[in-house]
């Protein structure tokens, strides 16, 4: 049921005509309470989205009633016209629910330098509010779609009687920077803002953040967090914790899957780092790396490739002293070759390399994909 899994929250996706396609294209998430409080990050892109700038308003109270979000059309610099566009949708949410409009989150996501049609966002915007319902959480994800294949869903349920819903939707861009492509959380536990902000960003910095498909950042990546309290029930600390970062990981997971084109999907686990960003820096090099991601397409086990990427970074080790396996097989000890590489299957989709710098007892898992022709030609022709 995705977002309408937890209680106190009801949704809709509907079909705007956004889309050529035809397909759903707006969605609405309202909390009805009894809180109504929201965290949300950010995509650190310097170049941000009309929407991106409306919501980092909105959630500085810490107040959220709901959020709208449109795919079809990402309203990133087109201007005044399309802040206005933001700004009307956000008002036109409060006027028919009854809502402060100042407490309505807007995302899109779509094409860069297009404006969105208002009279059909409106529309949609007016056609969503009718359609709410505690079952609508499936088509919202729906409508956040955009080169999307499937639709991305999680849920956790406490034993407890709490709960945790989510949405996302990514397929492209998927690169760090506090958040990753479109997603939407919400929970009825009972907690506090301060504690929702700092637990959305203690999951996102080890889920999302830790997802680099393609080194591409976007414009409009945000997740936002809803917090509706309508279980009663207010977890210890440490288990919402955990759950939240369970959604989050399977949200990413999801996100990963689906990268455009993709026939590998790659967990790169840096260990024995001097420093937890050591790690990451690491693991993110590998993962940007055009030679190694195109090896791996080809199931072309090369070890070299990662070394290589390794050395570029600015990480403490012992160049001489790295450690690397591919599957299991440990291909490279102490800068020597170890294993035969023909040793490796790379034919499944799942890949796990391991780097050891041996140089502390710190780690990090970096997750990304292949390069392949299908990647290429999808990205060529997006526009067209």
């Amino acid at each position: 049921m995705s977002v309408t899994t937890a209680k106190g929250f009801r949704a809709a996706g509907v079909k705007a005509g956004l889309k050529s396609s035809g397909n759903h294209d707006l969605a609405l998430v309202v909390n009805d309470g009894p809180l109504q409080i929201g965290a949300a990050v950010f995509t650190t892109n310097r170049c941000q989205a009309n929407p991106i700038l409306w919501s980092k308003e909105v959630i500085k109270d810490s107040q959220v009633q709901a959020i709208v979000l449109n795919s079809g059309g990402a309203n990133c610099y087109t201007g005044p016209e399309g802040f206005q566009t933001t700004h009307a949708t956000a008002e036109l949410v409060a006027e028919k629910l009854g809502l402060n409009a100042g407490d309505v989150l807007v995302c899109s996501t779509g094409l860069i330098g297009e404006q969105l049609p208002r009279e059909k966002v409106l529309a949609g915007v007016a056609a969503a509010s009718e359609e709410l319902s505690n079952d609508g959480g499936e088509l919202a994800s729906l409508a956040i779609m955009t080169t999307d294949s499937v639709p991305k869903r999680a849920e956790f349920k406490s034993p407890a009687g709490w709960s945790i819903g989510g949405m996302a939707k990514g397929a492209g861009m998927l690169a760090p920077g506090l958040a990753t492509m479109l997603v939407v959380i919400t929970t009825d536990a009972v907690i506090d803002a301060e504690f929702a902000d700092e637990a959305l960003r203690s999951a996102t910095r080890v889920t999302f953040d830790r997802l680099d498909s393609d080194g591409c950042m976007s414009t409009n990546d945000q997740v936002t967090l809803m917090v509706s309290g309508a279980s009663g029930l207010e977890p210890a600390p440490e288990d919402f914790r955990a759950a939240l970062i369970f959604v989050c990981h399977n949200l990413a997971q999801q996100l990963l899957s689906d990268a455009e084109g993709s026939s590998h999907d790659i967990a790169i686990r840096v260990t024995n780092a001097a420093t937890e960003a050591d790690a990451v820096e690491v693991g993110r090099s590998v993962a940007r790396n055009n030679l190694f991601k195109a090896a791996i397409y080809g199931n072309d086990p090369n070890w070299g490739r990662i070394l290589a990427a390794v050395g570029v970074t600015s990480a403490a080790f012992d160049p001489y002293n790295i450690d690397v396996s591919i599957n299991g097989i440990s291909v490279s000890r102490f800068g020597q070759p170890d294993q035969s590489r023909d040793l490796v299957d790379l034919t499944a989709r799942e890949v796990q390399i391991e780097i050891s710098l041996n140089a502390g007892d710190a780690e990090a898992t970096i997750y990304t994909n292949d390069l392949t022709h299908e990647y290429v030609e999808e990205n060529s022709a997006y526009s067209s």
